[in-house]
């Protein structure tokens, strides 16, 4: 039986919801959105096990267990020194984690207001061993993976300049610069 299904679970009133969630906070960090999403399935149905999972949320914050501001910190202070994520995808992650978006923009300007992108773009590059490229499609390589790393094609370009890549300069609509490597 390889695929059994999941027993159903009884629904727990507060005092279950309340060691759940402590439990699941213990072994991870999570926002207040994200840890409601999982106490859902464990609550009762209805107005019941709203106002529960309210006074389980309200304990949480009390007791400091629980705060989205030094969940956004923490991840991005992570995500930008362990994983050397530029500003973009912290920002995304955020999101879609659930932080509000003013939260958001408080603490990627915190974080990263003072940070050199280019230098924080060749660390990563240094960090995944991502070499300087040698013609148009390694170029095209390294551009989409820098980007996807979250790191704005300014920080892009100024990279693959000091790599002395030669990259075409293209004229917007709006008269401004940018510029693509050809496909």
């Amino acid at each position: 039986m390889a695929f059994a299904r999941p027993k159903k679970r009884e629904p727990v009133g507060e005092a279950g919801l309340f060691e759940y969630a402590v439990g699941t906070l213990a072994r991870k960090m999570r926002t207040v959105r994200d840890l409601k999403r999982l106490m859902r399935s464990r609550a009762m149905e209805g107005a019941e096990g709203e106002r529960d999972m309210d006074a389980v949320m309200a304990r949480l914050i009390d007791l400091k267990y629980l705060s989205d501001t030094r969940f956004a910190q923490d991840y991005t202070r992570m995500r930008k020194e362990n994983q050397g994520f530029g500003r973009r995808r912290v920002q995304q992650d955020l999101a879609m984690k659930g932080v509000a978006k003013e939260l958001v923009a408080t603490t990627l300007a915190a974080a990263y207001d003072e940070t050199d992108e280019v230098a924080l773009a060749r660390a990563y590059c240094e960090r995944k061993r991502i070499k300087q490229p040698v013609d148009q499609k390694e170029t095209v390589r390294v551009m989409n993976r820098l980007m996807r790393a979250g790191y704005g094609s300014n920080a892009i370009f100024k990279l693959l300049r000091a790599w002395n890549v030669e990259v075409p300069v293209e004229v917007s609509d709006e008269g401004e610069e940018y510029e693509l490597p050809e496909f």
